[in-house]
């Protein structure tokens, strides 16, 4: 989606990213972040800037579990979900993140904890 500010030959172009999905997932233990799937990975070209913007979670596991956003391997943000629940977090501060860099979404869960977690991570770029 173009968008103009106030002088005609500034033109942003800015376009909307969603990592989503339902994932099953076997906890490793609290101390052992894991990649949730190789779908949860996504490389922000070269010249472009990203910003997350709103984290929406489910877990269907009786136990709490954490969902952290890595920035190229280095945690970010941490979103935990309670057992059998849900969150909504917007994010109201705002980080850019430089093109070049890796985005991923890793689990944290008890050791031998099962479930399902939904992921809904809304990005855009620019």
């Amino acid at each position: 989606m173009p968008v103009t500010g106030g002088r005609k030959d500034l033109t942003v172009i800015t376009k909307n990213l969603f990592l989503q999905g339902i994932y099953p997932f076997a906890g490793a233990g609290l101390d052992k972040p894991v990649p949730i799937h190789s779908e949860l990975l996504h490389y922000v070209p070269d010249g472009v800037i990203n910003q997350t913007l709103y984290f929406r979670g489910g877990n269907s596991s009786p136990e709490l579990i954490t969902v952290v956003l890595m920035r190229d391997g280095v945690p970010m943000r941490y979103f935990p979900i309670g057992a059998r629940g849900d969150v909504h977090v917007p994010l109201r501060v705002v980080e850019d993140i430089e093109g070049g860099s890796v985005i991923e979404l890793y689990l944290v869960a008890p050791e031998g904890v099962a479930g399902a977690v939904v992921i809904d991570l809304g990005m855009v770029e620019h």
